[in-house]
């Protein structure tokens, strides 16, 4: 039986996407991306914002379009969606055989054999039973990288966000297994960069070990052979410690960039929002960093038109971002989130007004972003090789400073042959807007 997986939302949704693929592919079924070919569908849905939501439920209604039309024999839904809504589904959707929760990750045979045997049942445990042990992956992201998701659910309830109530407590994979998985992933793939995720990577370990433990993970993986580049993706800015700058500082391995999710500037609304940090900390970290590792490329986020934010508020976020000069930034409209004590919140922002209030942001990012692209001219920087141009003598690369599909990419115009995975010395040579523009220097060898 041929199976399509339609996966949504996040880095850390694909990685319980590629987990089930994985035993899919171990029992025997064969996985396909093309939909007039597939038997059966799983969707793996997200309903982190309004949009999301949006889009998982837009898939969903057309692959059950499918399942009416008789194309498919078995149409499952996993993930945030089906946690949050499972009952709404199954009212509003009856072509949807199975709901999963986000915590029924090992149980996708299951699901889909008993709907081929006629006897469907939803599966949703409880979001905060122990994790499952990790499962070997069908990786999906070409090979060269992958992500490796460190912990499950999260402690901090923002005032904004749905996830703990999705996806639980704070729950961290012990190391051990995270290493196993890690070095088969190098050795058995062929990934060369690890990106460690988790709704918050900067407290791993800590109910497990009752300490935090990502400075000895960070030096555990960095001893795997074939391993090129480890990056670290959604850091909590209150959790970053000296531990952990001089584990980034002092270990080759690990990419000098941090993504650091501050969502506002202003006081007032970082405590409305359930943040635990004030402007003033967060520039001391920010400068703490960047004193202790010069070359860190530093990315966060912001949220505009949070619940009673005030054109001040604004302001402040805009002088902000405009002394802090981050290398990468993006910013999301707030969305009411049904279930948070934001939503019900009162002085609630117009669309309008949020969206103009991000473009403003974002205007006065890309002056920065610009500023640094053209900063770059004539240096030379390590890359990856992404892939080579169709039709072309060039090449998409990313350097430290680019996560894949988040940052830019460096563009390299060379005759000779590469390979996505390869590393190489380039020498900048222009810019594009967010983008840089390359010439080969040298290859890089281990």
């Amino acid at each position: 039986m041929k199976i399509l997986f339609i996966s949504l939302g996040c880095d850390k949704n694909l990685v319980d996407t590629e987990t089930m693929l994985g035993y899919l592919s171990q029992k025997g079924y064969e996985i396909t991306d093309d939909e007039t070919q597939a038997e059966a569908v799983v969707v793996n849905t997200c309903c982190f914002i309004h949009d999301a939501k949006q889009e998982s439920v837009d898939e969903i209604l057309a692959m059950a379009d499918l399942k009416k039309e008789g194309r498919i024999k078995a149409l499952i839904v996993t993930g945030c969606l089906a946690q949050r809504y499972q009952e709404e589904i199954q009212e509003e959707i009856p072509e949807v055989d199975v709901i999963m929760g986000t915590q029924a990750i090992a149980d996708i045979v299951e699901a889909l054999e008993s709907v081929l045997a006629g006897t469907p049942a939803n599966i949703l445990p409880d979001t905060n039973k122990p994790l499952p042990k990790l499962n070997k992956r069908l990786v999906t992201t070409g090979g060269h990288y992958a992500y490796l998701k460190i912990a499950e659910g999260c402690d901090k309830h923002c005032t904004y966000c749905v996830i703990p109530k999705v996806r639980g407590t704070y729950r961290s994979v012990p190391m051990d297994e995270l290493i196993e998985q890690a070095k088969q992933l190098v050795d058995e793939v062929g990934v060369k960069e690890l990106i460690l995720v988790a709704q918050e990577t900067t407290i791993y370990g800590t109910d497990l070990y009752g300490e935090k433990k990502l400075p000895e993970l960070l030096s555990e993986l960095s001893a795997i052979r074939g391993l090129r580049w480890i990056r670290i993706l959604y850091c909590y800015p209150e959790e970053i410690d000296d531990a952990l700058i001089d584990a980034i500082a002092n270990n080759d391995k690990v990419c000098h960039y941090l993504d650091i999710p501050v969502q506002h500037a202003s006081d007032r609304i970082l405590k409305r929002m359930g943040r635990r940090t004030s402007r003033a900390e967060l520039e001391d970290i920010i400068s703490k960093l960047r004193a202790r590792i010069p070359d860190i490329c530093l990315r966060t986020t912001l949220i505009s038109g949070f619940p009673g934010e005030t054109e001040e508020d604004h302001e402040e976020v805009m002088d902000f971002v405009d002394s802090m000069e981050f290398d990468r930034l993006g910013v999301f409209t707030y969305s009411k989130e049904e279930d948070t004590p934001a939503a019900l919140m009162e002085d609630q922002i117009e669309e309008e007004c949020k969206e103009e209030r991000r473009g403003e942001i974002m205007e006065l990012q890309q002056a920065i972003a610009f500023e640094k692209a053209e900063a770059m001219l004539g240096k030379t920087v390590l890359a990856m090789i992404e892939g080579r141009i169709a039709g072309e003598d060039a090449y998409i690369a990313r350097t430290y400073m680019d996560a894949p599909g988040v940052d830019g990419y460096l563009f390299i115009n060379t005759t000779k042959e590469l390979m996505s995975g390869d590393f190489a010395y380039v020498r900048i040579t222009g810019s594009n807007e967010y983008d840089l523009i390359g010439e080969l220097e040298d290859e890089f060898s281990e």
